[in-house]
Order: C-alpha cells, then structure tokens, then sequence
C-alpha cells in the first residue's frame, strides 16, 4: 500500500547495535589509623576499572571509550558478557541483557531520534518483538519473523488514531484495520503489488 492512501500510521522501530561495554566497582582500601582514615582517597580517576573475583578471574568492566560512551558490563563464570549499560557521548542510554551462548535477548533503550523502546530477541538474537514511544506521542508494537521482517504492526499516531497492519513474508503491507479521528473504521486490503483490491468503505480506504 502506497504511503498517503489510508487512515493510519503504524511505527516500527530496531532498536539496534549495542556497544559492548565495561564494568567496575570502586574499592577504597581500608586503612587502620586515625591518620590514614583522615587521608583517605574520596575520589579515584581512570577510564578503565576492572572487577575480578577471588581468583582474578574478569566479572565486569566499567570504561569510556574513544568516542565518549561509557559503558558498565557484567560477565557470569564462563567470562561472557550478561547485562550491559551504555550511555553515549551525544546522549542516548540502554540496557541490554544476554543469554549464556552471547546472544542478545532484551534491549531497553532511549535513542537520539526521540524515541524509547523495548525489544526483544531469540536465541539466535534476531528481534521477534519491539515496542517504542516517540516525544510526540506516537507509539507501535512491532511483531517480527525469523528472517527479521515486519510482519505485524499496532500503533496509535500522535493524533490518536489507531490502526493495525499485516505483512507478507516480503514485507509487503496486505491489509490495514484503522480508525479516523472521529472514530469511524476503516479496512483495506492489498494484492502482493501494493495496489488495493478490497476495502471497507471503499471511499476512505482510497482517500489521501
């Protein structure tokens, strides 16, 4: 279906690439006397801390990187990366959780283009699901496939108008249920073309 034919809008957002980042935690050293208590560090500067366990063994990292993000990560026993928290230099911040073969399965995040959302991931870290809010109100649930495209999407436009949208396998927009701003429905239907074969009232579901 061609953009500017129907009642509705529906948002679909990846929210993607997390940077892999670092995870530390400040120790002070405890010291004995009066003296040394009265000296003690308050504060420590690095851009790199390294949390080990007993054994010297990596659980976490904090760091900023070249280009100015910093990040917190979490490792469990096997060394691999668990939870992550990244937050970048021009603003934006997420928090990313992973699965124990590495993969990517729970991103929450809030981007520079104005919009927060949550995504979920399979085992094999392809997004199945995403649900963003924009600044303006607009908000969409996104169900995808195994081949990561669209195939469902429900959203309300800013203006209040909600609508819901089915996908072919291609990616195609096949068929469309809104309503207008004064509540009355809407439904089109598509061929694997784009061009509309069927829609219910046929006046609104072909109006720009």
């Amino acid at each position: 279906m061609r953009p500017g034919k129907h009642w509705y809008h529906v948002f679909v957002l990846l929210i993607g690439g997390m940077l892999g980042g670092a995870l530390s935690e400040q120790l002070l050293p405890a010291h004995g006397t009066a003296i040394a208590a009265a000296r003690h560090v308050r504060v420590l500067t690095a851009e790199k801390f390294e949390l080990v366990n007993s054994e010297g063994d990596k659980r976490g990292v904090m760091e900023v990187s070249r280009d100015g993000t910093g990040a917190i990560a979490l490792y469990d026993a096997s060394a691999k990366s668990r939870a992550e928290l990244t937050v970048r230099a021009r603003g934006g911040a997420a928090v990313a959780f992973y699965d124990s073969e590495g993969n990517r399965r729970i991103v929450l995040g809030d981007g520079l283009s104005g919009r927060s959302g949550l995504a979920l991931y399979n085992a094999k870290g392809h997004e199945l699901a995403g649900l963003t809010v924009a600044d303006n109100g607009e908000t969409s649930l996104t169900l995808y496939d195994l081949s990561g495209r669209a195939r469902a999407g429900l959203g309300v436009a800013s203006n209040g108008q909600p609508a819901l949208a089915l996908f072919d396998q291609n990616g195609r927009d096949r068929a469309e249920l809104h309503l207008k701003a004064d509540g009355s429905p809407g439904l089109a239907l598509a061929d694997d073309s784009g061009k509309t074969i069927a829609g219910l009232p046929m006046s609104s579901a072909s109006s720009p």
